[in-house]
């Protein structure tokens, strides 16, 4: 498939419209909910996969997963690059300014740019839930790959029914980056991430799950999905 083709993948028609509206986050460890309006937004149907990482990018990280697979083995930091690559690569404005250091205090988000950015926590939250409150936005084993249905691997993307707005794979398949941070009074610059994988049991995958690491870290079921404002 040729660069073009695959850049489509994240063309304004294929982002799916998010209305606005507003969202209850909730932590289980501390017990404590936050109320947060989420202006509307755009968001890709399916998280970044290896075929365009690589047309970006010119390489994927990881093993022989096919093209239409997750690409996993991303770090916060290279996702965040990642984004300001692809909206120059697409001729928008790029979000981030970004700095040298691992810990990333310095990366700064312009949230009224028109590139490729990360979805906030709550952006992607309230996205995932696409107006139900229940744990999940249907049925485990129809929505998502987890580890009772995946043999343990990360599967193409969409392959599972879709949520009220067109939204494929935000339950299981892969863990995917959120722009927050976690909890910086305790945790520093450790960011969040969402979703669960498939490598996880049902607990994990949860629209509420909250997970959290360095803006460093790399594993084989933690990727991203791409957001844009307006």
């Amino acid at each position: 498939m040729s660069t073009e083709s695959v850049l489509r993948q994240v063309s304004a028609e294929t982002m799916r419209s998010i209305p606005g509206g507003e969202i209850v986050l909730r932590d289980e460890g501390t017990r404590t909910d936050w109320k947060v309006d989420v202006e509307a937004f755009r968001l890709a149907p399916y998280p970044v996969t290896r075929e365009l990482y690589h047309a970006v990018r010119g390489e994927a990280p990881g093993g022989p997963a096919g093209p239409r697979t997750p690409v996993t083995e991303i770090s916060w930091n290279e996702a965040v690059r990642f984004c300001n690559l692809l909206s120059r690569e697409t001729g928008l404005q790029p979000c981030y300014a970004t700095g040298d250091d691992p810990d990333g205090p310095a990366v700064v988000c312009d949230w009224r740019a028109d590139g490729y950015r990360l979805p906030s926590e709550a952006e992607w939250e309230y996205a995932c839930r696409a107006g139900t409150s229940g744990e999940r936005y249907g049925d485990l084993d129809e929505i998502a790959w987890h580890r009772g249905n995946s043999g343990e691997e990360v599967r193409d993307v969409a392959t599972r029914m879709p949520n009220a707005w067109g939204l494929h794979d935000m339950i299981g398949n892969v863990w995917e980056w959120c722009w927050d941070l976690y909890d910086p009074a305790v945790y520093g610059p450790y960011r969040v991430f969402r979703g669960g994988g498939g490598f996880d049991p049902p607990r994990g995958c949860r629209a509420s799950c909250r997970r959290k690491s360095h803006p460093t870290f790399r594993i084989d079921d933690l990727g991203f999905r791409l957001a844009r404002t307006g």
